[in-house]
């Protein structure tokens, strides 16, 4: 393949990029906060129960040996 051609391709590459990037919807202002609190209560949620599970597993194991 030459130069020139891979050239072209990159050029249509990034038009189709920019194409794409044009037809996105994009989040007001509101609804990215909003989806950000969920995303950390539901970061929260998560841990809080890793930690729990851990614990008891860990107090589980320990009575065990």
């Amino acid at each position: 393949m030459d130069i020139k051609a891979v050239q072209e391709k990159i050029k249509l590459f990034f038009r189709e990029v920019v194409a794409e990037g044009k037809k996105v919807s994009w989040s007001n202002k509101q609804e990215f906060i909003g989806a950000t609190i969920v995303v950390i209560f539901s970061i929260l949620v998560l841990a809080f129960f890793i930690g729990l599970v851990d614990l008891t597993l860990s107090r589980l194991f320990g009575l065990i040996m």
